[in-house]
């Protein structure tokens, strides 16, 4: 009997960590045979070259699409996805899979959905259901009426997207397969490995010993032209505090350009003793540093999901996860320097927050390759409203 062909797409350094665990399970399931199609951004050294560390970790790679339109504006993430849908499409042809899998919200992730639902290949989404109040929401509503199968991480999205007039009988509140990866790390937290061998980067090299701040901050697609405006108060604030600091580099959205020459202008004009600046990492080893981190700053999903699993104070900055649940461990501040250092300074004070599973509990991989492996094939569905 045939295995069931389940083409996965990466689009981004984010995603991979999201379903790390999901293509394990789908890996190791004697009924499934994985389908790996990385993409985008991805492949891309300067936004930290996920590529490597998903063939390091062992997967085969069926296909690479490079498809990532330099600008990092709202024209250039609109070609984008357009090439996307171009190059997908002859891929999705050659490896005639049984189901396509695609993650969360980022823009890249529409060229993934419009070419399966076009080709009449049955879609799973994961992270869906879940709001932010910026062009995010757009794309993960979309690619929620898209989508055939629905694997979502807290009840609240399962609740909205039924209420998006999808079929409850396929809408699986799973988890997120990011917590899968949460709940490994949590079994040894030690930060066995030194970050600036290990990953090199650029900047100072501050001792850790004592405590550290992590910042991963990126620019909102909806308030891009204020992006290296928003950038300067982080840093500012960062600057004054004078705490080691591992900064993480942006992704690839529209204002990114404005995010990095914010970033590169304030280091070349001001002694940034105590911060090293990182491209990316390995999800655990990454996990691992923020469960000892301090606090993490910025703008990140990070923090709302696997922080929130391990305990690790944030400060969220801005608008970017508006509305998302969240748990203790989160404040919210405004952009400005001193809201951002007094949040920090308060979480010091305060101490560590208690731990949430509101996005699961460790275990949504493998009952997305089960769920996947049994659910009847289908391209057509009949929305009720």
């Amino acid at each position: 009997m045939s295995k069931r062909k389940i083409c996965v797409v990466i689009t981004a350094r984010p995603s991979y960590s999201r379903v790390k665990t999901v293509l394990e399970a789908i890996k190791d399931h004697p009924k499934l045979e994985l389908q790996l199609v990385v993409a985008a951004s991805a492949l891309l050294d300067r936004y930290g070259s996920a590529i490597h560390y998903i063939e390091k970790d062992g997967f085969k790679i069926d296909a690479r699409v490079f498809n990532v339109l330099e600008g990092e504006n709202l024209t250039a993430a609109a070609k984008t996805t357009g090439i996307g849908i171009l190059e997908l499409s002859t891929v999705f042809d050659n490896l005639s899979p049984d189901i396509v899998v695609t993650i969360a919200d980022r823009f890249e992730t529409m060229a993934t959905a419009i070419a399966a639902s076009f080709m009449n290949i049955p879609l799973a989404h994961i992270q869906g259901g879940e709001v932010t109040g910026n062009i995010d929401e757009k794309v993960r509503h979309s690619i929620t009426k898209l989508s055939d199968y629905h694997f979502v991480a807290s009840e609240s999205a399962k609740e909205r997207v039924i209420r998006l007039g999808e079929d409850p009988q396929h809408v699986y509140n799973t988890g997120c397969p990011s917590i899968d990866l949460a709940a490994q790390v949590l079994k040894n937290t030690k930060l066995d490995f030194d970050p600036y061998k290990k990953y090199g980067g650029v900047g100072r090299k501050p001792d850790l010993s004592k405590g550290y701040l992590v910042v991963m901050q990126h620019p909102v697609t909806n308030e891009y032209l204020q992006s290296r405006e928003h950038i300067e108060e982080t840093l500012k604030a960062i600057a004054s505090l004078k705490r080691p600091t591992l900064w993480f580099w942006p992704n690839v959205d529209a204002g990114a350009d404005g995010t990095s020459s914010g970033i590169r202008a304030f280091r070349e004009n001001h002694q940034l003793e105590h911060v090293h600046f990182f491209k990316n990492m390995e999800p655990d080893d990454f996990l691992r540093l923020l469960v000892n981190a301090d606090c993490l700053v910025g703008n990140s999903s990070v923090g709302i999901r696997e922080c929130t699993f391990l305990g690790v104070p944030v400060v969220n900055i801005g608008t970017r996860q508006t509305k998302r649940d969240r748990g203790d461990n989160v404040v919210d501040v405004t952009y400005q320097e001193e809201d951002i250092r007094n949040a920090v300074q308060q979480w010091k004070q305060n101490g560590r927050p208690s731990r949430s599973s509101i996005y699961g509990v460790g275990k949504a991989g493998k009952a997305i390759a089960q769920l996947m492996c049994d659910v009847p094939l289908r391209f057509h569905k009949v929305i009720s409203y």
